[in-house]
């Protein structure tokens, strides 16, 4: 069997290809799955196929693109085989008939075609479900579910993942309804973040996530921005955030106190100003000025 390790060394590097919209590399990586034997396991585990069927997406090349498809078809049949096997032994739990010599053979077969012939034929395997939902008549509501459903359905994810997009979908926005107690505009702003955020194709962590169920209907509903931010997005707000810092904690060291400039902002004549020679040696210093009450910096020359 394939490790785990392995797999998941491979799907995060098909991500990467993804998200930096370069697929140079991706037949290697994908011959390398082809010759590995997958497990049910690791398919759930390292939900490489979701990584597979992005860059068959991603990729212009057409060797890349067939090699991806056969690669998800098998597992697709690994799946509903194990699917099947389940309902085998749901179907013996029940009290279904089992073998236990050939001297009665004839007579499960006789029993079992019986059964198959009285009794209607077994629904199809039910895909993720959640609880039962309050219909609504609200039009408002039914079409922020709409717009619930397609975001959730972006990409192909919730076909590999098999989850219902309408009932969750329709958790979400219960959920959000639930806290406002009506469709008003702070409804309708926090629905609207949260579909845009899922249908951003440069962050698929977070659709990813919420079809899985790692972030639940709930949690969802209330998270804020910056919660729900790509981790790339996430790394730039922080970088600029320790920059501000840095910036405000250099315009407070040093410099001189002085009430000879007025704030444009605030009006206010306490500043501190400092000098720096920013141009040739012949050319004069320059000012650059802050005001100690509301912050505002500028340039005097």
């Amino acid at each position: 069997m394939a490790k785990n390790q392995e797999v998941e060394r491979i799907a995060k590097k098909l991500d990467k290809m993804v998200h930096k919209k370069n697929t140079d590399g991706a037949l290697d990586l994908l011959r390398e799955l082809k010759n590995m034997t997958m497990s049910l396991e690791t398919l759930q585990s390292t939900r490489v196929g979701m990584s597979v069927n992005a860059v068959r997406k991603q990729s212009p090349d057409q060797e890349v693109q067939n090699l991806a498809k056969g690669l998800i078809k098998s597992w697709k049949k690994l799946i509903d085989g194990s699917e099947g096997k389940a309902e085998e032994k749901e179907k013996k739990k029940d009290g279904s008939p089992v073998r236990t010599s050939s001297t009665s053979k004839d007579s499960c077969s006789s029993e079992k075609s019986k059964t198959r012939a009285e009794s209607p034929p077994a629904p199809p395997t039910p895909v993720t479900s959640f609880p039962p939902i309050p219909v609504t008549t609200d039009s408002v509501r039914s079409k922020c579910r709409e717009l619930l459903v397609a975001a959730l359905q972006t990409d192909d994810d919730y076909k590999t993942i098999g989850v219902d997009c309408g009932d969750l979908a329709a958790q979400i926005e219960e959920q959000v309804f639930e806290e406002f107690k009506s469709t008003d505009v702070k409804y309708k702003a926090r629905l609207r973040s949260r579909i845009s955020n899922l249908k951003d194709q440069k962050n698929p962590d977070l659709r990813r996530n919420v079809l899985c169920g790692n972030i639940s209907a709930q949690r969802i509903a209330c998270m804020t921005s910056e919660e729900m931010a790509s981790a790339e997005l996430k790394q730039i707000r922080e970088a600029l955030t320790k920059e501000s810092i840095r910036e405000h904690q250099l315009s407070r060291v040093g410099g001189t106190e002085t009430d000879m400039f007025v704030c444009n902002k605030c009006h206010g004549k306490s500043c501190t100003y400092t000098q720096v020679q920013t141009r040739s040696a012949d050319e004069p210093m320059t000012t650059f000025v802050l005001c100690n009450d509301c912050g505002n910096r500028w340039k005097f020359c």
